[in-house]
Parts: C-alpha cells; structure tokens; sequence
C-alpha cells in the first residue's frame, strides 16, 4: 500500500507542471506599487500589464480585500484641467504592454479597510472579460513613492 500511494503522489508530482501550465494567464503584472497611505482613505495603484499571449485580454475589473471599492481610472489634464475618469474597461493586445504611472491609467483602491506599511504587500485581483482573474501583489512604497 505505501508502494501504491508513493507512486500515486509521483505521478500526481510529475503531472502538476502540465496543469499548471494549463492555469496561468498570458496577463503579467510586472512592478506594481503603491505610495503609502497615513491617515488616507484613498491609494492609486501603479504597474505594468502585459498581454503575452495571442489574443486579445480584456481586464474588466479589479478589486482588493484591502477596500471597498477597486477602478480602473485615468488621469488626463484638458485645458489646464486635471480629471480623473473611471474605466469600464481595458484592452490589451497581443503582445503589447500597458503602463500604470502617476499622471495616467491607474487603479484606484478607496474605502481602504486598514493603515499599510511602507514594504507591506497589498493583494489586488485584476478581472478579466473570459471569467479569468489573475491575482498579484502590490508593494507599500514611502509617500515619495521611491
């Protein structure tokens, strides 16, 4: 019986990199932060995504236990005027890669449910249009955002 399930367990082992391959998104977060928040209730949220797969990606949401409420947002300044509009949605294409940064696309996390700490790690889940989510980390950087 041990014989059994020790080579039950090596062929579950030597199936896992198939399945696992099976279950990872062509959307690659690469450098997500976010500045320090003392006493606020709002943070934006900066990062790359990266489509590397051969569609088309549709992120149509995100969220984050940390708040209550997650947006795509951007930033834009129209005759001297800043505004900010929140996005339904976001299109990636295959191959490309979209930047986060202050002054443009952003997620914006308000309602924050707790106080975080420069190198803590903020969970962000982005949705996607296929039913997929891909989760990541967002690091705490000091309110200079370096």
């Amino acid at each position: 019986m041990k014989k059994f399930r020790a080579l039950a367990a090596l062929c579950l082992i030597a199936a896992m990199p198939a399945w696992a391959a099976a279950q990872v998104s062509p959307l690659i977060v690469q450098q997500a932060w976010m500045r320090q928040t003392p006493g606020g209730d709002t943070a934006a949220v900066y990062l790359t995504l990266q489509n590397t797969g051969v569609k088309p990606i549709i992120v149509i949401g995100v969220k984050s236990p940390y708040s209550s409420t997650a947006l795509l947002h951007t930033s834009t300044v129209d005759k001297g005027q800043a505004r900010m509009r929140s996005k339904e949605t976001l299109v990636i294409a295959p191959g490309q890669k979209v930047a986060f940064e202050p002054g443009g696309t952003h997620v914006m996390l308000s309602g924050l449910k707790r106080k975080v700490a420069v190198g803590q790690a903020v969970p962000l889940i982005f949705l996607l249009a296929d039913g997929a989510q891909v989760k990541t980390a967002v690091v705490v950087r000091p309110l200079s955002g370096q």
